[in-house]
């Protein structure tokens, strides 16, 4: 009854799973959601108390429906991890499908925002709490074609600000954390032979910043492979 709670959103797998596991080693108890209970439950494997609840992040209802059932099932909620995205298309602008781009946008912006909303909402009414939105460098300094995962992270990093803001009066923050090549499938489409690093250490700064003081926000942290052509490119 004593740990702290906290939802990793797209926790079957990548950073997800990454994430969900280092906090839990941490002592935290997470809530794994995702479209598919079969990697979640996979997730859960080994961690010491793990709740299973699979959603749509991109449907209203579906999210609606999870977080009722985690606050539910532990009467506290202290961390949002917004994690969930999808990479989307990739081409010159003029490629893209229109149907390409809401997916992209539905996942990555506006399940970001449905997640966000509900645990602002608990967040508000219990003493505050913490959210962080696992941004992109593709927000500030994006790559030729990727304009939709791109747009949409850029998106993140504006709702991020806003949250923050918002959250003030409430004891509520939120942090932008903004990953260059990790190691994972997800980025390795993007990157071919660029340096990347292993996502072990990204799950270590965001535990880090799990476990700041209520009074300390950190508004955000961008985290690089060494070497990657991030800083000046164009």
């Amino acid at each position: 009854m004593d740990r702290k709670v906290a939802v990793v959103t797209g926790a079957g797998g990548g950073l997800g799973r990454t994430f969900a596991t280092a906090l839990a080693e941490e002592g935290w108890a997470v809530a794994l959601l995702g479209r598919t209970r079969r990697t979640l439950e996979e997730t859960a494997e080994g961690l010491a108390d793990a709740l299973v609840v699979p959603c749509d992040i991109s449907d209203e209802a579906s999210v609606a429906v999870a977080f009722q059932e985690i606050t539910g099932h532990y009467g506290r909620l202290n961390l949002l991890v917004n994690n969930a995205g999808i990479p989307g298309p990739t081409g010159e602008i003029h490629t893209i499908s229109p149907a390409e781009w809401r997916a992209t946008l539905d996942t990555n912006i506006t399940g970001t925002f449905l997640c966000s909303r509900q645990a602002f909402a608990w967040m508000a009414a219990h003493g505050g709490g913490r959210i962080i939105n696992n941004g992109s460098i593709a927000a500030h300094s994006p790559r030729a074609g990727v304009g939709a995962y791109a747009a949409s992270k850029a998106a993140v990093a504006s709702l991020t600000v806003s949250t923050s803001l918002d959250g003030r009066p409430y004891g509520i923050t939120a942090t932008e954390l903004d990953i260059g090549n990790v190691r994972t499938a997800l980025l390795g489409s993007f990157t071919g032979a660029e340096p990347m690093f292993d996502a072990a250490e990204a799950a270590r700064l965001l535990v880090a910043v799990a476990a700041m003081p209520a009074d300390v926000s950190v508004d955000q942290v961008t985290v690089t492979a060494a070497g990657m052509p991030y800083l000046g490119r164009g």
